[in-house]
């Protein structure tokens, strides 16, 4: 997210490391918690006709979640595994990020069977098809062997789960990328950046499943987003730092999420209809999520901006009690993004089948993100007991 351009000298911790207290010193408490809050808004965004997802930021500019919760896991993969790097060579560093994407595949898989099994419970119990349709799951009533066979291949995802596939092939050719962010940093990042370009006029992307559909989050576009997270994590936020807080900087972000707000506004709000004249919308639509359109990009630099001047590394509220659940949920990413697809598909099932008045709506919402502020809060404990323990066992 936008906080780590601040300079800093803080070392955050990747998600498959243990993560420490809230409190602990050098820590950039700042990408827990806009990591965290990345989480919420995608657990709130995945539930259909629901009021609460209106407090997204999607609906205030052209950028959202996902491009928080990639910068944020291209910034934190390469700080730990840019240390281990520095510590135990390119070899047995590029080991452990191939531990850690065959880690997240396996979560891939045992979240698809689990999920297909939910929604293919409540199609059969409650005889609605829809729910297959609507939730991408129709390849796999209608011919299960091939569908599973597509999902280990990572072509077939039922919708709400393109973002662990992305992240796993971001992370499993991390090693070579790493290893040119530590010697070339400025010359990586333009490549990457010249890879996302030709996307933008050649349109490349990796097939899926079925045969007409492509992947939703194109890897060879929000490379760089991981990319940039990455070169950030290693140096390039203290290089950015004078830019960040320079005024003129600021005050063109500053207009520019003015323009996408009432850009956005206009899609929804009658009255601003023919706000983008035509000639300029030919121009910039679509804003492409598929590809990570520019306007995307930059709106996501713009907030960036932003965010670094009104929260500081040491900034006191990071601390506070009340910030604890998203902060937790941040450290707990992989898990607590797991638990909220079962979770938003149970709260578009009971806003269908229950009741779908505004206040089952917030009522969802709010017990989705309370169970996965309770699951982030049960890993927490279980991590300080195992780290008590092992500092027991090693002073025994």
């Amino acid at each position: 997210m936008p906080a780590p351009l601040a300079a800093t000298a803080n070392t955050p911790v990747e998600p498959a490391e243990r993560p420490a207290p809230p409190t602990a010193s050098g820590r950039d408490l700042r990408l827990d918690l806009f990591r965290g809050l990345a989480l919420w808004f995608i657990f709130l965004n995945h539930v259909p006709n629901n009021v609460g997802n209106w407090i997204t930021n999607r609906n205030f500019g052209f950028s959202d979640a996902t491009e928080i919760f990639v910068f944020i896991s291209g910034y934190t993969a390469a700080m730990v595994y840019g240390r281990q790097l520095d510590a135990s060579g390119v070899l047995v560093t590029s080991a452990r990020i191939l531990r850690r994407a065959w880690q997240l595949y396996v979560a891939f898989i045992f979240l698809f069977v689990i999920y297909l099994a939910e929604i293919s419970y409540v199609v059969g119990s409650f005889e609605n098809p829809l729910y297959a349709e609507e939730m991408g799951a129709l390849q796999f009533l209608a011919e299960p062997d091939v569908a599973l066979v597509q999902a280990l291949l990572l072509k077939f995802r039922p919708a709400n789960m393109d973002v662990l596939p992305l992240y796993i092939v971001l992370l499993a050719t991390f090693p070579p990328i790493l290893w040119a962010l530590k010697r070339w940093a400025d010359a990586t990042l333009l490549a990457s950046f010249l890879l996302w370009l030709a996307v933008q006029f050649l349109g490349f992307n990796l097939p899926g499943y079925p045969d007409d559909r492509m992947w939703f989050f194109n890897p060879f576009a929000w490379q760089l987003m991981f990319v940039f997270g990455g070169w950030c994590g290693l140096g390039g936020s203290d290089r950015l730092a004078r830019l960040v807080h320079a005024r003129a900087v600021l005050v063109l972000s500053v207009l520019y999420l003015a323009l996408s707000l009432a850009v956005v506004t206009s899609w929804y709000w009658p009255p601003l209809e023919g706000l983008v004249p035509p000639a300029i919308g030919d121009i910039i639509y679509p804003i492409s999520k598929t590809d990570l359109s520019v306007l995307r990009f930059l709106h996501f630099l713009a907030l960036a901006v932003v965010i670094v001047r009104l929260i500081p590394v040491q900034a006191p509220f990071l601390r506070w009690e009340a910030v604890r659940p998203l902060i937790m949920c941040g450290q707990h990413s992989l898990e607590v993004f797991c638990f909220g697809v079962f979770l938003s598909f149970a709260a578009h099932f009971v806003l269908n089948e229950v009741s779908g008045t505004v206040l089952m709506q917030l009522t969802m919402s709010v017990s989705g993100i309370a169970l996965m502020v309770g699951l982030s809060a049960v890993l927490s404990w279980y991590a300080r007991a195992e780290r008590d323990r092992a500092a027991r066992k090693k002073a025994g």
